[in-house]
């Protein structure tokens, strides 16, 4: 299922693969299987490592903002973008400001987290592209977390994750300028995440295509393991 209607509920096994160790298997076995949410893949890849590994409190308010291309918002949303020459539309546009958006029940039960994140979505003026950042204060986090340990810890979980790459800690060779690419894994089912850090502050973020990763690439990864198939079978890397 591919909609928002059963991503917590407890029959249905969430479809994030790499969530945890043993979701793989549980996706394998699965008759009812939840295609996750596109700021949802985003933010709990970032977040449930670092939960697991006690550097993130449970309760900790997050500070999350996720800049996505317009497909995000479905076939009106794509009309409204792509027939249109109001100017609004050439601007980011921040939304969900009542603070409910629908993805956030399942960003908060995968994540392991018990406090909702702030979060802040924004579509953007171009077709398609995520990228979830959560700005961290490192006082705020347990055991005197670094940057370097944020770092260490995805680069451990994810290390044999054919979708996931941990990029190097303040690389400025996966910048443009100093501009953050966020278009740079479309077309792919590929999530590339990122940790950007100076002094007690640290940037973490992840890059997916909200229609690969975030959607129908995310659907033939769980298709294939439901089927028996090879996991990237269909896939970009």
């Amino acid at each position: 299922d591919a909609s928002t209607a059963f991503r917590t509920h407890p029959d249905w096994v969430y479809g994030l693969p790499e969530l945890s160790s043993g979701q793989r298997v549980a996706i394998k076995g699965a008759k009812r299987v939840s295609n996750p949410g596109c700021h949802a893949t985003a933010f709990i890849l970032l977040v449930r490592p670092l939960v697991e590994a006690g550097l993130i409190p449970t309760d900790l308010a997050l500070s999350v903002t996720s800049l996505t291309g317009y497909s995000g918002g479905g076939r009106s949303m794509i009309e409204e973008y792509e027939s249109s020459n109001n100017p609004v539309l050439s601007a980011p546009r921040p939304y969900a400001l009542t603070l409910t958006h629908k993805h956030l029940p399942e960003m908060v039960r995968h994540s392991g987290l018990i406090t909702p994140p702030i979060f802040v979505p924004i579509v953007g003026p171009f077709y398609k592209g995520l990228t979830v950042t959560v700005s961290l204060s490192l006082a705020a986090l347990a055991k005197k977390a670094t940057a370097e340990s944020l770092w260490a810890t995805f680069s451990e979980r994810y290390t044999e994750e054919m979708f996931v790459r941990v990029c190097p800690i303040n690389d400025p060779g996966t910048l443009s300028n100093g501009f953050f690419n966020t278009q740079r894994c479309n077309d792919s089912n590929r999530a590339e995440l990122f940790v950007f850090a100076h002094g007690s502050q640290a940037l973490l973020m992840a890059c997916i295509d909200n229609l690969g990763k975030g959607a129908s690439g995310a659907a033939i990864q769980n298709m294939n393991l439901v089927l028996g198939c090879a996991e990237s079978s269909g896939l970009t890397l």
